[in-house]
C-alpha cells in the first residue's frame, strides 16, 4: 500500500521510512508544494485508498484543510510527538481521520489505514464473504472454500481493490491507478488482464463450485461477485445416526 508522507524534519525521515516499509507500506515523501499543486491526482477514482501522513508542524491545520478542500477523501493521519487533546480535537474537526502519537510504529499505522479504508467502502469488519470467498482487509490472503490461496504482492493489491468494491464494476484504469499510480516503472495496462486471469485460476481451482468469481463487464471493467450458480446449489442432506439422509424441508 502506498502513502504520501510529509515529514518536515529531515533527520526523522529515514527511521520513519524504515518503520513504514517494514510494515509493507511504500512511502513517498513530499514537500510543502504537495499541498498546493500535488493533490489533484488523489481525487481520481482508484486513488482514494492512498494514505496521507502528515508530520506535525505549524502548518498542519492548513495542510489538513488543503487536502479536504481539494476533494481528497484519502485516509489522513497526523503524526505527533506528544499528546495534546486540544490540538488533536482541532485536527480531527478540520478533517483528519486519526492522530498517532510517537513512537510511530509501522504496524499500527498500517492497521489504522486499513480500518479507515474499509469503513470508507462500507465495511466495518476486517473481512467480507462473497460466496465461497472470504477476503481479508488486514493483509492476509483470501480463503476459498476453506482453503487459503497464496497471492503475489500484485495479485493481492488487485484482489483487495476488487474486494473493497465487491459487487461493483471497477474499471481497468481504476485498478491500474490503484496498483501502479505512484510507481516510477509503470508497465502496460494489459498487465491487469494477466493478473486478473491468474486470480481467476487460483480462485476457481480452490472453489468447490469451480467458479472464477471475477466477472468481466465488457467495456466497463471487472466485478468481484458470487456467481448465480451458487443460488442453484442444493445442500447435501445431513446424515442421521443410522446413516440415512434427512429430507430437506422447504
Amino acid at each position: 500500500m502506498r502513502a504520501y508522507v510529509y515529514e518536515p524534519r529531515e533527520k526523522r525521515r529515514a527511521s520513519l521510512a524504515s518503520e513504514l516499509e517494514n510494515a509493507g507500506l511504500q512511502p513517498l515523501f513530499v514537500g510543502e508544494e504537495f499541498f498546493e499543486t500535488g493533490l489533484a491526482p488523489l481525487t481520481q477514482t482508484g486513488s482514494e485508498h492512498r494514505a496521507i501522513l502528515i508530520g506535525e508542524s505549524v502548518n498542519t491545520h492548513r495542510q489538513i484543510r488543503a487536502v479536504r478542500h481539494a476533494g481528497c477523501e484519502n485516509p489522513l493521519i497526523i503524526l505527533r510527538d506528544f499528546r495534546n487533546s486540544a490540538d488533536t480535537a482541532a485536527a480531527l474537526d478540520r478533517g483528519a481521520d486519526d492522530v498517532i502519537v510517537s513512537p510511530i510504529k509501522g504496524g499500527e499505522v498500517l492497521s489504522r489505514i486499513n480500518s479507515i479504508v474499509r469503513r470508507f467502502h462500507g465495511h466495518a469488519a476486517e473481512s467480507i464473504s462473497v460466496g465461497e470467498v472470504t477476503a481479508f482487509f488486514d493483509g492476509r490472503d483470501p480463503i476459498v472454500s476453506g482453503t487459503r490461496i497464496k497471492l503475489s504482492k500484485r495479485e493481492h493489491s488487485i484482489f483487495q481493490h476488487l474486494a473493497l468494491n465487491s459487487n461493483k464494476v471497477i474499471s481497468k484504469n481504476a485498478i491500474y491507478d490503484a496498483v501502479y499510480g505512484m510507481s516510477a516503472d509503470q508497465p502496460f495496462d494489459k498487465v491487469i488482464d494477466v493478473y486478473i486471469c491468474k486470480l481467476r485460476k487460483k480462485i476457481a481451482s480452490a472453489a468447490d463450485t469451480g467458479a472464477q468469481y471475477i466477472e468481466t463487464i465488457h467495456g466497463r471493467g471487472y466485478k468481484l461477485s458470487a456467481p448465480d450458480v451458487l443460488d442453484d446449489v442444493t445442500p447435501i442432506p445431513a446424515l442421521t445416526s443410522s446413516g440415512m439422509r434427512l429430507e430437506a424441508r422447504a
